[in-house]
């Protein structure tokens, strides 16, 4: 299956990539998350592994994942039940204030039992995530800049 969403965010590009990117909040906002937990991140990865549990049915999944800040982070299954499991997030700064959002995901169950069981409740998820961060981010306030010194200049 492959689903593709985007919407048009009154929030900065850096805010919405940090709440996409911080998958240990996922739990607090993502009902479908039953725990995460960092394995790594620096600069240029992140990688996670995600507990999934939604209707009685749940699985986990490990995501190594790429990352650009603010513009891009591609998804990378590295275990889980799939077959295929590809996507990325795109950022797109509008102005300062106002970023697009572009989110794709390509995956296939690995079994036909995995399939019947997991997959409605997976759809579900993957066709509403873009929602669920574009909500989130109108209920975390962004960081404000620092301000400015008021000569102008930047501070030694």
């Amino acid at each position: 299956m492959i689903v593709r969403r985007s919407a048009l965010v009154d929030q900065p590009a850096e805010h919405l990539f940090d709440l996409i990117e911080a998958a240990e909040h996922y739990p607090a906002f993502l009902p479908w998350c039953a725990g995460a937990r960092i394995l790594c991140r620096d600069d240029a990865l992140v990688s996670a592994d995600i507990e999934m549990r939604y209707a009685g049915v749940g699985f986990t999944l490990r995501t190594r994942n790429p990352k650009r800040r603010p513009e891009y982070m591609a998804i990378h299954l590295e275990q889980g039940p799939f077959r295929r499991f590809e996507g990325e997030w795109r950022l797109r700064r509008l102005d300062p204030r106002a970023c697009r959002v572009d989110f794709l995901l390509d995956y296939d169950f690995d079994s036909p039992l995995m399939t019947r069981v997991a997959g409605p409740m997976f759809d579900r998820i993957a066709n509403t995530m873009v929602d669920a961060f574009v909500a989130r981010a109108g209920q975390v306030p962004a960081p404000m800049p620092p301000p400015a010194p008021p000569d102008g200049n930047p501070p030694l």
